[in-house]
């Protein structure tokens, strides 16, 4: 495994594997989208939130922007917003995103395509809070880390939250991923999602609906998948060597991450890896690695 490579594996048998530093932070990118989803679903499993009701005065209902199937407008292909983030700026307010991207204009009709959407998971954190009466980082404490006892785990707010990894962050502000990204510790974020297959964070059935895949195609250049779509909150891809990988990538400015559950193997694996550089492709790939190994 490369030097660069910081990483936990747990299995259902008890192993834990840590690759790398085990106290070092890191930023959990759009694997924050995985615990946002598992908010939204408690809520809903506690009947304080309609997943299929449509949004106040929106076409769209939760569940849609869950699954990327809204069709609200993105942020991050656009020239304006990397400008932005390159020089430095403070990150713009939600009416200036909301602005930049037109997003009452639907890049199509809800339910009837597929986009994935940062604006669509601000808007599932602003469901959130609304329903909770909690903020983000609050409600991510109450149905998620407290329960399973992860202490790394929190909100990045400023740069110098960031400033906690291993790679420079170039004063990067968290605030420019709108619907939060949370920062821990590699073994924490396996934890948490083996957790969630394991059945301590949502009911059968609730974890059944969260893995309804939108099936998306097959291989992804340069990517290891063979076949890859969406739940709610989860990437769902195939891999030749192990089967099924669960979970979600993410990455940003100066690193990357791929956390996933492996389920088909004969002893079930959940893997987290961090590695440096905005490229998810060798996270996912040291992921598959790692993944491999136990049933060698």
């Amino acid at each position: 495994m490369a030097d660069y490579v910081h990483a936990a594996r747990l299995s259902n048998d008890g192993t834990v594997t840590v690759v790398g530093s085990p106290s070092a932070i890191f930023p959990w990118w759009s694997f924050t989208k995985t615990v946002l989803a598992i908010c939204s679903l408690r809520l809903a499993e506690e009947g304080v939130i309609d997943l299929d009701a449509p949004r106040p005065g929106k076409p769209y209902t939760l569940r849609q922007l869950l699954q990327h199937r809204a069709g609200v407008p993105d942020y991050g292909w656009r020239a304006a917003y990397q400008d932005a983030v390159a020089r430095g700026d403070a990150p713009w307010s939600r009416a200036k995103l909301l602005d930049e991207v037109q997003a009452d204009q639907l890049d199509f009709a809800p339910g009837t395509g597929w986009s994935y959407s940062n604006v669509g998971y601000m808007f599932v954190r602003e469901a959130i809070e609304q329903a909770s009466g909690l903020g983000i980082a609050e409600a991510v404490k109450l149905f998620v880390t407290a329960p399973l006892q992860l202490q790394s785990v929190e909100l990045a707010t400023t740069s110098s939250d960031l400033r906690r990894t291993p790679w420079p962050t170039e004063n990067y502000d968290p605030g420019w991923v709108y619907h939060g990204c949370l920062i821990g510790r590699s073994r924490d974020a396996a934890t948490l999602l083996h957790a969630l297959f394991q059945g301590k964070l949502l009911r059968a059935a609730t974890l059944r609906s969260m893995m309804d895949a939108c099936q998306l195609g097959g291989t992804i250049p340069g990517r290891p998948w063979t076949s890859h779509g969406y739940g709610l909150g989860l990437m769902s891809a195939e891999v030749d060597a192990a089967g099924r990988a669960i979970g979600h990538s993410g990455a940003g400015p100066f690193s990357a991450n791929a956390v996933y559950h492996f389920p088909d193997l004969a002893n079930p694996v959940t893997v987290a890896t961090f590695t440096e550089g905005s490229n998810e492709a060798p996270a996912e790939f040291a992921a598959l690695r790692l993944a491999s190994e136990i049933t060698q």
